[in-house]
């Protein structure tokens, strides 16, 4: 732990939102031994990422955010101004991606344009990938604003609600009649989007630190869109809404926990 503490910013956003991206691996890993949890513990597990994921969109990105506003000058009314104004672009830009690049959900099926030619798995994927890039965004951001001990808790908190996903993401798969290892695979690859993301976003907050009030508020609303337009909506179809509910709870104080624990 020392030795990753003394890497660059630029290198910590790699090693940690890589790591955070293996824990899709990890969550998967039932599948190659026969053990599924029921859809009630998928969406359970479903709603503590989401938790997990909006505290660390506020605690970890926006407060930092609206601070880095702050002692870059901003006065006034001008830090909300900043980071509502990147939240809101954050969240616009997944939802062209969403709008624009064919993929599927496992539930609601197929959205974006038409895309026949494309595999369904490569459709899953790019589903995941368009869920998995704001983490990593967030994982190198946080990393590159505030080195180890400001993205620690991030990448930890990513890496704890991506075991879920992954499992999610590799379940489906199998209802979809792939094999384990396909499964397993396929929800291994959809992480390593994250240390793309991660090393993107360190790189140009360490580069252009005048950014950095936006690019925490960017990665957070990024996070904003996929917790309301993807997760939620996932875990309530099933009639578990009360336990993913309770999931959510249970994800964000952990979160908010860690947070100020090893912030």
């Amino acid at each position: 732990m020392a030795a990753i503490a003394q890497l660059s910013p630029v290198m910590l956003g790699l090693v940690g939102s890589l790591l955070a991206g293996l824990m899709t691996s990890v969550g998967a890993l039932p599948v190659l031994f026969g053990k599924t949890p029921t859809r009630m513990w998928r969406d359970i597990s479903l709603g503590f990422a989401a938790g997990v994921m909006l505290a660390a969109s506020f605690f970890s990105l926006i407060i930092p955010a609206l601070d880095a506003a702050e002692e870059q000058g901003a006065t006034g009314a001008m830090p909300a101004l900043i980071v509502c104004a990147a939240i809101l672009i954050g969240m616009g830009v997944v939802a062209l991606m969403n709008e624009t690049i064919p993929h599927e959900h496992f539930a609601s099926g197929r959205e974006g344009p038409e895309a026949a030619a494309v595999r369904r798995v490569w459709l899953f994927i790019i589903a995941i990938a368009i869920h998995n890039a704001p983490e990593g965004l967030a994982v190198g951001v946080a990393f590159g604003a505030e080195g180890f001990e400001g993205g620690f808790p991030v990448a930890l908190g990513i890496g704890l609600q991506n075991a879920p996903e992954g499992l999610a993401v590799a379940v489906a798969l199998l209802g979809e009649k792939y094999s384990r290892m396909t499964a397993f695979g396929v929800a291994a690859l959809t992480g390593l989007i994250e240390p793309v993301m991660g090393l993107l976003g360190a790189a140009v907050i360490v580069v252009a630190q005048p950014l950095l009030p936006w690019g925490l508020a960017f990665a957070a609303g990024a996070m904003l869109y996929v917790i309301s337009h993807e997760i939620i909506p996932e875990t309530h179809r099933s009639g578990h809404q009360n336990q993913a509910t309770l999931g959510l709870a249970v994800g964000l104080v952990v979160m908010l926990f860690l947070d100020v624990w090893l912030g």
